[in-house]
């Protein structure tokens, strides 16, 4: 069987996802396809990983991609994770994971309704539905809030949990809101505030064009594996959130390259994609939280030493700011309030390695300027590095 080492593994990681200097994009389009999607539970995450994979970094082009051209997309899909992707990728993520987790979301609604006990039901729902998006068309985009002003039924406050520890008094604006979006009948707009915000406004939107799941399924896991294989296929089920049957039935219509990994598990890499991945340049890079690099695989060991799990993990899972040397992850960054960009490495990567992750930091400070970063899933070793 065909082995691919840790270094061949990092080496494609440094090309494929974009972030040797020499292999960065000049388009925020093709920095998403280059990683299939990019995190966006965090709205910083977006911008900042972009933006450490583009050849001049800019804030303006990812917000021109998103909210001007739409060039770029928001889908409540993967693993009911929020990512934003590109037009063309969204057609096929919709259909493989989107449109599952919009039916989740509006049986949950309705459940919740029920629970209430006040009479509120499926016809309740669509008609506050279709107040929302009646109320959004004269304004062209509007906040959560405002759209609770237009739509009196968006106030109505519903029991959650109701006889449980967890009962609570909820407005049902933000859920309704939610299912709109996942549905893809809304979408996210420019946010009040900078682009670090997560209080977007709603625009009107048209749901995808239905698509077999299927073929979605293969679809997006063709595009995966080329920029994510080597992997296993367990690192395929844990990414997209299929089943195990969904994931296999992916793979085998893909009919893929079997390969031999360090771990001694059997990976995957798409049909002739075995080439030896030639050396490159020393690199360095400070990706955000839930960067896709770091969470493209459930195996990170090729990446990540086991004995740095604690300090840059929370206690969820979800990894935080990462210093990366040559594909490895070293260390962790943080920004302090006055805005100097500070971090810890964890391995000893020696001088030259150093050089280029102050490089890095230079060059990452001069993009983003007077903005102040604050992680939304803060780890131990960030809270360290800004006490």
């Amino acid at each position: 069987m065909y082995r691919i080492d840790d270094k061949q593994r990092r080496l494609r990681l440094g090309r494929r996802h974009l972030l040797a200097p020499a292999a960065r994009a000049s388009s925020v389009v093709a920095v998403a396809d280059a990683v299939v999607a990019l995190h966006a539970t965090d709205a910083a995450t977006v911008f900042l990983s972009a933006c450490a994979r583009l050849t001049a970094p800019d804030i303006g082009a990812v917000e021109q991609a998103l909210y001007e051209d739409v060039s770029l997309v928001r889908l409540l899909a993967m693993r009911n994770t929020l990512f934003t992707m590109s037009r063309a990728v969204a057609v096929s993520v919709d259909a493989s994971n989107a449109r599952r987790v919009a039916a989740k979301e509006r049986q949950r609604l309705l459940k919740h309704l029920r629970e209430d006990g006040n009479g509120l039901d499926e016809r309740w729902l669509a008609e506050v539905e279709q107040q929302t998006i009646a109320a959004l068309a004269p304004r062209g985009r509007a906040t959560g809030s405002e759209l609770s002003a237009a739509v009196p039924a968006l106030r109505t406050k519903i029991t959650v949990f109701p006889g449980t520890k967890q009962e609570t008094l909820q407005g049902v604006a933000s859920r309704v809101i939610r299912v709109l979006a996942a549905e893809g009948r809304i979408r996210r707009d420019r946010p009040r505030g900078t682009w670090t915000s997560s209080q977007f406004r709603w625009t009107a939107s048209e749901p995808w064009p239905a698509q077999d799941p299927a073929q979605a399924r293969v679809e997006v896991a063709r595009r995966w594996l080329h920029s994510y294989g080597p992997a296993t296929e367990g690192d395929l089920k844990w990414w997209t959130g299929w089943g195990v049957r969904e994931t296999r039935e992916a793979l085998t219509a893909i009919a893929p390259e079997e390969v031999l990994l360090d771990s001694g598990a059997v990976g995957w890499v798409a049909p002739g994609d075995l080439a030896a991945e030639p050396p490159s340049a020393p690199w360095a890079a400070l990706l955000p939280g839930l960067d896709p690099s770091a969470m493209g695989w459930a195996d990170r060991a090729f990446q990540l030493s086991s004995n740095h799990r604690a300090a840059l993990f929370d206690r969820a899972g979800n990894i935080g700011p990462t210093v990366w040397c040559d594909g490895e992850i070293v260390g962790g960054w943080a920004q302090r309030a006055d805005g100097e960009l500070v971090w810890r490495l964890l391995s000893d990567v020696g001088r030259e390695a150093s050089e280029l992750i102050a490089s890095e930091a230079s060059r990452m400070s001069a993009w983003m300027g007077d903005v102040r970063i604050t992680p939304r899933f803060r780890t131990p070793l960030e809270r360290e590095l800004t006490a």
